[in-house]
């Protein structure tokens, strides 16, 4: 099975995966989120159903804002015999509250979920929403990360690793809680004489907000972004771990780039860090500090994190689960 995934009237372009995950060289659109679902399988990502390839039964479609478009365009993926699963594209749960935030768009999501043959869940909280919804069938599959692709190992030896990255970079979504991040952040830097990284997205007001968290000069790198992809890993890769206080419930890109980087993630609740990185504990400021006080500790994490990484998102893993997962599902 190669599986197209079909984003329609979508801003990315046209892209096939013959060789997977390929090379990170930055040219074209990582095989990470939805990206990722097509290329473990070694297939496509699609604007519109003609530029779907010839033969190309299974087909992943992202459901966004435009549900009408959506509905039009399963409707025709099934005319033509495909066998189609839909998701959510914005996934998180205070995206999906966005999406359904009238009763007609209520009432088109649910034609949606009933039409399809399945519904493919990038997150465990939104199986209920789509089984709720009327979906014939609805399973939580976490969205794959090239782990066992030396050619995305972006790991650095332990020597060359210092400080805490920021994971999450917009000030202005409430459930990132960003600022409280930095808030935790500077009290950990100022303990443990780590410096602390954050990519600012948001320009002058960016600027703005960290200027008024009065880091101290050596402890606080502020970069400008965004960056390209390959670029942003390779700084995520010279820190010692990934901070964060996410809760949104979103897959887990910031967690996937941390395996990616080979190092650990935490403090958010996405899916994929819940999955792999389970020896966090509740209290993420001191796990914080119990992880870089402990290189042994760290290391031991890593090797878990990793380990559970290659068994449960790594693209042979999910591209097994999506070729059951597509068997299984029924007209």
């Amino acid at each position: 099975m190669r599986l197209a995934v079909l984003n329609p009237r979508g801003r990315d372009p046209e892209q096939s995966f013959p060789d997977f995950a390929g090379a990170a060289d930055g040219r074209a659109h990582a095989p990470v989120n939805h990206h990722g679902y097509a290329a473990c399988t070694g297939g496509s990502f699609h604007r519109s159903i003609s530029a779907l390839p010839p033969g190309r039964e299974e087909v992943l479609l992202l459901i966004r804002r435009d549900l009408n478009l959506c509905l039009k365009t399963l409707e025709e993926l099934n005319a033509q015999g495909r066998k189609v699963a839909v998701t959510v594209k914005e996934c998180g749960l205070f995206q999906v509250a966005e999406l359904l935030d009238k009763g007609k768009s209520v009432v088109l999501f649910e034609r949606i979920c009933a039409s399809a043959h399945a519904c493919l869940s990038s997150t465990p909280e939104l199986v209920p929403l789509y089984k709720a919804a009327g979906a014939r069938r609805a399973e939580f599959i976490p969205t794959p990360y090239p782990v066992d692709d030396a050619r995305w190992n972006f790991s650095l030896p332990m020597k060359e690793r210092r400080g805490i990255f920021i994971g999450t970079r917009e000030f202005n979504v409430a459930s990132r809680n960003h600022l409280a991040a930095m808030f935790c952040a500077r009290t950990i830097s100022r303990e443990m004489f780590e410096p602390v990284t954050v990519i600012n997205s948001e320009r002058a007001a960016g600027r703005r907000m960290l200027a008024s968290l009065k880091f101290e000069d050596h402890l606080l790198r502020v970069v400008e972004g965004p960056l390209p992809y390959c670029e942003y890993l390779r700084l995520m890769a010279a820190h010692r771990l990934v901070f964060q206080l996410d809760r949104g419930a979103v897959p887990g890109q910031v967690a996937g780039d941390a395996l990616l980087c080979g190092i650990p993630c935490v403090g958010g609740d996405s899916a994929i860090e819940r999955l792999v990185f389970p020896r966090i504990t509740a209290d993420a400021v001191e796990t914080v500090k119990e992880l870089l006080a402990n290189p042994a500790l760290c290391e031991r994490t890593i090797k878990e994190s990793q380990a559970a990484a290659r068994e449960l998102i790594s693209f042979q893993r999910v591209a097994e689960r999506l070729r059951n997962f597509f068997a299984e599902a029924r007209p």
